[in-house]
This record gives structure tokens, C-alpha cells and sequence, in this order.
């Protein structure tokens, strides 16, 4: 690994709905702070929500995680991936039903738009199961490069079908 030699600030998403998707959420969040190039900085409390795309699989639980890590934005994609492999993730269906999806939403403060990686997520806007966990982790002020800032996107989308999970 050609790590940077600056910890840089990270979030990622993560998401599952099958396979005890509580228990795939935090064993991949406790997995990704396990790792030595990455530190747990925060997770958001978990949130329900109704699949996108095809709608007969079951709901979603979502969280997301701040890191502080040495890797660069492609380093710690190949180490998401890893992660969901681990965790039986199958990609056979565009917004299917899945055992473990993470996705780097936020690295620094960077706009990466590269055939296997886009930053910020290109979805992150228009998803509530992101931004509202999101905000739980990160400042109200949090640049979304070449978006905005993080209150005014949370304020343009609603929580309407959206739960937190209290365990």
C-alpha cells in the first residue's frame, strides 16, 4: 500500500439488507477501524429506510463512519471492497438487495471522478439515509466539494421514510 503520509478525513456509507444487515453494518464498521492505515473517528447512529430501485427486498440499514486515514482515496476504496467481499457482497443487480454496500462518500475536502471512483458520491444529494447520518458525524459547515455545505443539503432533503434504529 502507497499510503499518504498525511492522516486525511474520510466518511463512508454504509449500508446492508440481508444477512442480519444490523450485525453486517457493525462488524464492517468495527472491521474498517481495525484496519492499521485507517482510525474510527465516529459512526452515526443507524437508520431504516426503503430500498432504492427494485422494491421487493427487504429495508436497508445505514450508517455512516468519519476516519481519519493514511490511505488514498483509491487505497481505501480497494479496502471497502475487500470488506464487502468478506462479507459475501454479490454485485449481480444495480441497487439490489445486498449483504454489505460500502461507499466512500467525502475524502478531504477532494472531487475525484475517475471509471471506478466518483467523490463526493455522486448520489450523496439525494439520498436522507446518507445525509442524515451524516450529519450526525460531521459539522453543520462540512464543505460538500462543488455542492455546498452539508446544513443546506440536509435542509433541501426531507427525512420522510427514514427511521433511526435504536438497539
Amino acid at each position: 500500500m502507497t499510503a499518504v503520509s498525511v492522516w486525511g478525513e474520510a466518511y463512508i456509507g454504509l449500508g446492508s439488507n440481508l444477512d442480519e444487515p444490523l450485525r453486517q453494518v457493525l462488524s464492517a464498521a468495527d472491521e474498517i477501524a481495525q484496519q492499521a492505515q485507517i482510525r474510527k473517528l465516529g459512526l452515526s447512529a443507524l437508520y431504516g429506510s426503503a430500498p432504492v430501485g427494485p422494491q421487493d427486498q427487504p429495508d436497508y440499514v445505514n450508517a455512516v463512519m468519519r476516519v481519519a486515514t493514511l490511505c488514498t482515496p483509491h487505497e481505501l476504496l480497494a479496502v471497502l471492497q475487500q470488506i464487502e467481499n468478506q462479507h459475501g457482497r454479490v454485485r449481480n443487480q444495480r441497487w439490489g438487495a445486498r449483504t454489505l454496500d460500502l461507499d466512500l462518500l467525502l475524502y478531504a475536502e477532494e472531487i475525484i471522478d475517475t471509471a471506478d471512483l466518483q467523490v463526493p458520491h455522486p448520489e450523496l444529494i439525494r439520498r436522507a439515509f446518507v445525509l442524515y447520518p451524516l450529519a450526525d458525524v460531521a459539522p453543520a459547515d462540512l464543505p460538500i466539494p462543488g455542492l455546498g455545505v452539508l446544513a443546506d443539503l440536509l435542509a433541501a432533503c426531507p427525512f420522510q421514510g427514514l427511521h433511526r434504529i435504536e438497539l
